[in-house]
Order: C-alpha cells, then structure tokens, then sequence
C-alpha cells in the first residue's frame, strides 16, 4: 500500500515529524551510502560500512535499506545506532551521463596513449632491425674484425694441440 492510497482510504494526510539529525557534509552529490558512512568515521572502513548495510542496519528516508551503493542526494537522511544523520552538500547534482561521459573521455585518453606507446615500441623495433640489417653477415662480419696477430714460437703438443704453459 504506497501513502496515496493510505491518504484516500483513510482520508488521512501522513504525518510529518521533527527529527534531530547530524549534519554529515559532502563534497559532490550523488554519493553512496556507504562512502557516507566513511566520511562520518561511523565505521572503520568501507568493507564494515557495506557489512552493516547489508545486513539490515540502516534506515533511509524512514525505510530499511540494504543496498551498499544506493545514492544519497542532498537532504536525504539516514538512520544508525539509533541517531539520525543528514546528508548535507552545496554542489549541484552531478548527472550519471555527465560522469559516463567523464570516464569515456578518460577512457579513450588512455586508450590513445595505448596506440602510442604501441607505435613508439614498433619504431624501435624497426630502428633495431634497420641497424641489424646494415651489419655485414657471416664471413664479411667476421673477417672486418681485426685479425690478432699470431704468437711467434707457438709450441703445441702433436697429440692434444695444445699449447704449452710457459713460467718466466
């Protein structure tokens, strides 16, 4: 049964309340429930936050709430520990396609710089073989080497080929 059929069957108005409640402020609007827990320091961190939210221990605009994420806009207020707390925040509303469209902006920024990055590595790469290339191969390579000069009185063993040690 939702307050308007409340209101005509039992030609009723709801009835309004005045409630103490903390003032939590906000930087930007929307924001969720449980990042609203964390700027309080009603919890010691997010993982708690979403944990007593879940499990049924909070109360949004006089309803139980279990969603870790639901958005909380300027005015809205919250019940906790049986204290009321109210979300108070001068920015204006931040619209979902005004941050979608901040991400897809992100998003391709770092995308371009992934191409980037991509072309830079294949011009090296390119550069690399370019350079290889130039190397003169096998025995061209090996005979631009300068040629060491061979030792005068080599003494090799006939059956090892070896040379012999020579002390002093």
């Amino acid at each position: 049964m939702d307050q308007e059929q409340y209101e005509e069957e039992f030609h009723q108005e709801g009835e309004e309340i005045e409630i103490e409640a903390i003032g939590i402020d906000v930087s930007s609007q929307p924001i969720e429930l449980y990042k609203v827990f964390k700027i309080a320091n009603l919890v010691g961190g997010g993982g708690e936050a979403k944990h007593i939210i879940s499990e049924g221990y909070v109360a949004v605009n006089g309803e139980l709430e279990t969603r870790k994420r639901r958005k909380m806009y300027d005015g809205d207020f919250f019940e906790f520990n049986q204290e009321y707390y109210v979300v108070v925040c001068d920015a204006p509303v931040m619209e979902e396609a005004d941050e979608k469209a901040a991400k897809l902006a992100k998003k391709q920024q770092a995308e371009k710089e992934e191409v980037a990055k991509k072309a830079e590595r294949a011009a090296r790469k390119e550069k690399k073989k370019a350079e290889k290339a130039a190397q003169p191969k096998g025995k061209k390579a090996k005979q631009s080497k300068p040629v060491k000069q061979d030792k005068s009185n080599v003494d090799r063993d006939a059956n090892s080929g070896r040379h012999s040690i020579d002390f002093f």
